[in-house]
């Protein structure tokens, strides 16, 4: 909820030298509120050419010197006030609902809306009874229509309070994105980046080449274009008309936006934007039917359009090393030919349920996210041949006892969680060939089993699977023979019951047989 060093560099650098935000109090006081009080250490940029030997990385104030300067500081303050009291409400508030349960809100609100404009159709439609007089038949009409709006609108209030923080949090994000863009305003003002001249004119040059290869390229059926390094900050409406291209790489460039013209490319079947600036995907991307490879790896992309499951050719998606809270609800249903997903390197928390449809699928790499588990059905991934969920951390803790139906699993990567015991059923996972359970805090199996590789661990599971079976099957057999002997009792009983009838049928009959004589009154006669 903090704001990153990564994608809020400035914002989070400001932050972190405020002691505090509201009434002024020493920062050590045991008083001081925990929902206000903010770092006092200043964040560190990673510098990506520094090598992987170097002990201290820089701070961001060496890469931007200005910000030592107390009146750009100061200004700097003056304009996040917000953003921590925003935070602190958070806070409190609850972290923000995953994407499937505000689907799943909108939805139920929309049930209830149709169940209501129902109930109050046939509320309308209801006659009068004959005894009824007709105001008070109409103050009936009302009090039940307010009783039936009441009732919905109990129901409704749990979503509504759903996509109520949703929203609170969406606005938060907006929130840090404008501080952010404010403070890097506040320091362009002091002079720090005012350099960028000459390289707009290279660039202008640049894009003005690739609208040359364009327009040379219509009529003449070109189906692959290699624009991958060119530095483009645009890319032209004209891409759209070349109606015959397959293959389009745009990686490494430093594109913002995709215009909606893409749609036009009908025939193209593997689209690479990697390594570039873009925040969103346009809604048109799913009209891209043959599309069989798409990478948008590498971008600054908050979530995927829902229209994305329309591109129902997919094989292979590579959406790793973005912003990514969630996936979209129906992805797994309506990409069922997608053989490889990678969503590495986000902040998911949570896969969608559909995603155990993806029948299809081989290959699932969704390490380092904040997954806090697998749907209960992941079994179902029958296809699935590597899987790779380490570095969650402390989020992941558990695998649903389903896990062992993924018969076909040869590689799997479960390092850097916090997962205490392996599922019983994991002894079935029988073509396992390659596993990595390192700094994991795993007491089953025992440590001295990890040590000696994937074979011992599926042999150590499978026999620890096998006892379970057999002591399951021990406590069947004895229910059966409980149920057995208390059936021959059951059944002794009802035998015992059946011929004491018999008997007395007997018995009576024959007193009362001889055609029908009267009986004797010695028999009748009461002592």
């Amino acid at each position: 909820m903090d704001p990153s060093p990564k994608s809020h560099p400035l914002l989070s650098y400001v932050m972190s030298r405020i002691p505090s935000i509201g009434p002024s109090k020493p920062a050590s006081t045991p008083d001081s509120d925990p929902a206000i009080d903010l770092e006092l250490q200043p964040p560190v940029i990673p510098d990506p050419s520094a090598p992987s030997s170097s002990t201290s990385p820089p701070l961001i104030v060496d890469q931007m010197p200005h910000l030592a300067l107390p009146n750009v500081l100061a200004s700097m303050t003056n304009a996040v006030s917000g953003v921590a009291q925003t935070r602190s409400v958070l806070r409190t508030l609850g972290p923000r609902p995953d994407h499937e349960s505000v689907d799943l809100a909108r939805s139920k609100l929309n049930e209830i809306e149709a169940a209501l404009s129902k109930s109050l159709e046939e509320l309308v439609l209801s006659s009068r009874p004959a005894d009824v007089d007709r105001l008070d038949w109409r103050a009936h009409l009302a009090e039940k229509e307010e009783q039936i709006r009441k009732e919905a609108d109990k129901e409704k209030a749990i979503y509504r309070s759903i996509l109520q923080l949703d929203e609170m949090h969406e606005a938060y994000g907006k929130l840090l994105k404008e501080a952010e863009e404010r403070l890097v305003k506040i320091y362009e003002k002091a002079g720090k980046l005012s350099e960028n001249s000459e390289e707009e004119v290279v660039e202008e040059e640049v894009n003005e080449e690739v609208v040359g290869i364009l327009e040379g390229a219509q009529g003449k059926g070109l189906e692959r274009v290699d624009l991958s390094g060119k530095k483009l900050r645009y890319l032209p409406e004209a891409f759209g008309k070349i109606s015959g291209l397959v293959l389009l790489n745009l990686s490494g460039n430093q594109l913002q936006v995709i215009p909606d013209s893409i749609a036009g490319l009908e025939k193209l079947e593997e689209l690479n934007l990697s390594s570039n600036l873009l925040e969103s995907l346009p809604d048109s991307i799913g009209l891209l039917q043959n599309l069989k490879i798409l990478d948008v790896s590498g971008n600054k992309l908050n979530a995927l359009p829902d229209s994305i499951c329309n591109c129902r050719s997919l094989i292979e998606l590579d959406v790793s090393f973005n912003n990514l809270s969630y996936l979209p609800t129906n992805l797994g249903k309506e990409l069922g030919n997608l053989q490889k997903l990678s969503f590495h390197l986000n902040k998911i928390r949570s896969l969608p349920t559909s995603i155990c449809e993806m029948r299809s699928l081989r290959f699932l790499d969704a390490h380092f996210n904040e997954l806090c588990g697998l749907p209960e059905d992941i079994g179902k991934l029958t296809n699935l041949e590597i899987l790779n969920l380490s570095s969650n951390f402390t989020d992941l803790t558990e695998l649903p006892d389903t896990f062992g139906e993924l018969t076909n699993l040869k590689e799997l990567d479960l390092s850097n969680n916090q997962i205490h015991a392996l599922p019983d059923t994991f002894g079935r996972l029988d073509k396992l060939t390659k596993l990595n359970l390192e700094q994991n805090p795993l007491v089953m199996p025992p440590p001295e089993i990890v040590k000696r590789g994937a074979d011992a661990v599926r042999i150590f599971m499978s026999k620890r699977w096998l006892d379970i079976l057999v002591e399951e099957e021990r406590r069947c057999m004895l229910q059966v023979n409980e149920q057995a002997q208390t059936g021959w009792l059951t059944r002794s009983t009802s035998w015992l019951k059946n011929y004491a009838s018999v008997v007395t049928e007997q018995v009576s009959g024959y007193l009362g047989a001889d055609g029908g004589s009267p009986r004797d009154p010695i028999l009748d006669e009461q002592r």
